[in-house]
C-alpha cells in the first residue's frame, strides 16, 4: 500500500510539473510577434534582435545613424529575419511619433518595446557638463518614456503586449565617473518599476533589465573624459573581462527570456547582483566603499573634451590589446563602429 502510495504521488508531482512546463513553454511562445527595439543597429541591440528573430519574431529597430542600419539589417536579412530599419532619435519626441506610426504601420502591430538605446559618458564629475547631463537624460530617460507612452495605448486597447526597459546596475547603485548615465538609468529604472505596478491588470507587462558590465564593445563608442587615455584603460579592460562581464548572446537569450515570460526585473551578471544585494542591505556601506574606489583606483582629471574610445591612445598599447582581447572579438562580432582589429 505505502509503495503504491509513493508511486502515486510521484506521478501526480510528475505530471504537475510537466504540465507547468507546457505552460510555460506556451506562455513563453513568442512566434510571430512583432519587436521594436530602439538603439538595434548594434551592441546589445543588435543581439537582442538576433535572439528575438531567432524565436520566430518580426523586428524593427532604429537607430541615428543610416550607414549602421543598413548594416544590421543586411546582418539580420542574412539570418532569415523579417526586420525593417527606421532613422530615428529617440530623444526627439516628433522623431518618435513618426518612428512608432511608420512601424505599426508596416507589421500591423507592434507586440514587445524594447527601450535599449543609450549612450555612455565615462569620467569625474569635474570633467562633465550640464549639457552631458541634459544629454544623458534626453537619450535615457526620455528617450525611454517617448517610445513607451506613443505606444502604450495601442497596447492597452489590445491588452496585452511588453514594454522591456534596458537600465543598468548603475540606475540602482551609483558608480562613480559615470553619473550623467548613472542619473538618467536611475530616472529610467523609476519609470519602469512604477509602470510595472500601474499596468499589472491591464495585460501589458513591464520588465526591467538591470545589466551589470556586458561584453558588447561598446567601449569603443564611449565617449571618455578627464584624462580620456586612463578612463578608457580601465573601463574597456573591465567591460572585456570574462568574469566581470557577460556574453552579449547569453545577456540577450536571458532578456528575452524575461520579455516572454514578462518578469518584473532581471539584474544581469553575477557582480551586479552582488552589488545591488549589498546596497539593498547596507546601502551606506556601500556607497563608502565605491568613494575608496573613487580616491584610489579611478584617475583623476578635468579636461572637458572627450575622446571615443577607439581614439584613445592608450587602447593600441600590446598590454591593453592582451586585455581587451574579448571585448575587441565583440566590438565586430556586434558591428560597432571603428570595431578595432
Amino acid at each position: 500500500m505505502k509503495s503504491n502510495w509513493m508511486i502515486g504521488v510521484a506521478a501526480g508531482v510528475g505530471a504537475a510539473v510537466a504540465a507547468s512546463a507546457l505552460l510555460r513553454r506556451k506562455g513563453d511562445d513568442l512566434e510571430g510577434q512583432v519587436v521594436l527595439i530602439t538603439g538595434g543597429s548594434r551592441g546589445l541591440g543588435l543581439s537582442l534582435a538576433r535572439e528575438f528573430a531567432g524565436r520566430g519574431c518580426r523586428i524593427a529597430i532604429c537607430a541615428r545613424d543610416a550607414e549602421e542600419l543598413a548594416k544590421a539589417r543586411q546582418d539580420l536579412e542574412d539570418r532569415g529575419a523579417e526586420a525593417l530599419t527606421i532613422e530615428c532619435d529617440v530623444s526627439d519626441q516628433d522623431q518618435v511619433k513618426r518612428m512608432m506610426a511608420r512601424a505599426i504601420a508596416h507589421f500591423g502591430r507592434v507586440d514587445i518595446l524594447v527601450n535599449n538605446a543609450g549612450e555612455i559618458q565615462v569620467g569625474p564629475v569635474d570633467s562633465m557638463t550640464i549639457e552631458d547631463f541634459e544629454r544623458a537624460m534626453k537619450v535615457m530617460f526620455w528617450g525611454t518614456v517617448y517610445p513607451t507612452m506613443e505606444l502604450l495605448p495601442h497596447l492597452k486597447r489590445r491588452g496585452s503586449g511588453r514594454v522591456v526597459n534596458i537600465t543598468s546596475i548603475g540606475g540602482k547603485v551609483a558608480v562613480p565617473h559615470l553619473l550623467p548615465y548613472t542619473c538618467a538609468k536611475f530616472a529610467a529604472v523609476g519609470f519602469s518599476e512604477g509602470l510595472h505596478a500601474e499596468l499589472a491588470k491591464s495585460g501589458v507587462k513591464v520588465v526591467t533589465i538591470a545589466p551589470g558590465l556586458m561584453r558588447t564593445g561598446s567601449y569603443v563608442g564611449a565617449e571618455f573624459k578627464g584624462d580620456a587615455d586612463k578612463e578608457a584603460a580601465w573601463f574597456a579592460a573591465s567591460s572585456s573581462t570574462p568574469g566581470l562581464t557577460m556574453g552579449g548572446e547569453r545577456a540577450a537569450k536571458q532578456i528575452v527570456e524575461a520579455a516572454a515570460r514578462g518578469t518584473a526585473e532581471k539584474i544581469l551578471t553575477t557582480p551586479a547582483n552582488v552589488l545591488a544585494k549589498a546596497h539593498g542591505v547596507a546601502p551606506g556601506l556601500t556607497a563608502q566603499a565605491l568613494a575608496l574606489v573613487n580616491e584610489w583606483l579611478l584617475p583623476a582629471g578635468s579636461s572637458k573634451a572627450g575622446k571615443r574610445g577607439h581614439e584613445t591612445e592608450s587602447l593600441q598599447s600590446p598590454l591593453m590589446n592582451a586585455l581587451t582581447f574579448f571585448g575587441r572579438i565583440a566590438a565586430r562580432q556586434f558591428l560597432q563602429p571603428a570595431a578595432p582589429r
